[in-house]
């Protein structure tokens, strides 16, 4: 006899809670990469050097341009011929975050770009360096720009880590696979991923996210 939804969440909850903190870890850790790669890769295809503008297009023309699934494989699959091999949580979230900050890195691009062009002078008046510059004046008014594109993105790389499960990371897919495989409860398996994935991006990403800008728009006194 098919179990109900409640009985089904009241017989297999403890696997899909310890699947669904692996995804918090890769959705945490994926996070973490993509920000640094995205504000290492925007700064430089902002210089004015060539070579360093030359490298990061190229890291974000092959992320952007090519399937996050067969970096996953790459990365896990093939690094290792070149003597490079990383266990299966770690190849997981690299994959990921490696995606989601070349997407980041022209969001960066974009926000410091979008800064007016009074507060460059400004910056440029006050003698200050140009690392001091960028730290103090124009980022904090770039990240107030890029905070909400920044928010889609995140919901974004959340919806990607599912992925990782393909390389058999157990994460909340991989769990909700499993289950699915011995019960062919289908519907109950993958139904209740959803509304985890669903409940983790309306209820915990976003509302962070709007908190964040929030914050920073009354730090710069444009609330």
């Amino acid at each position: 006899m098919p179990l109900s939804l409640w009985e089904f969440i009241a017989t297999y909850w403890p696997d899909f809670l310890k699947g669904t903190g692996v995804t918090a870890a890769q959705f945490i850790l994926a996070t973490m990469l993509a920000i640094g790669i995205a504000l290492v890769a925007g700064l430089m295809k902002l210089s004015r050097n060539a070579v360093i503008r030359g490298v990061s297009v190229t890291y974000i023309e092959i992320f952007r341009g090519t399937s996050l699934l067969v970096q996953l494989y790459w990365i896990f699959f093939v690094l290792p011929l070149f003597g490079v091999t990383l266990d299966k949580f770690t190849a997981g979230f690299v994959a990921v975050g490696m995606n989601l900050g070349a997407y980041g890195a022209e969001l960066v691009r974009g926000g410091i770009q979008s800064v007016p062009k009074g507060q460059w002078e400004a910056a440029y008046a006050l003698s200050m360096s140009p690392a001091k510059r960028m730290w103090r004046i124009i980022l904090p008014q770039a990240l107030v720009n890029m905070l909400p594109p920044w928010g889609n993105l995140l919901i974004e790389l959340l919806k990607n880590t599912a992925l990782v499960s393909l390389i058999s990371v157990t994460d909340l897919m991989f769990v909700a696979k499993q289950i699915n495989g011995s019960t062919f409860l289908s519907a109950q398996a993958f139904g209740l991923a959803l509304i985890v994935y669903y409940v983790f991006a309306r209820f915990i990403v976003t509302p962070a996210m709007r908190w964040l800008e929030g914050f920073m728009r009354r730090k710069l006194g444009r609330a």
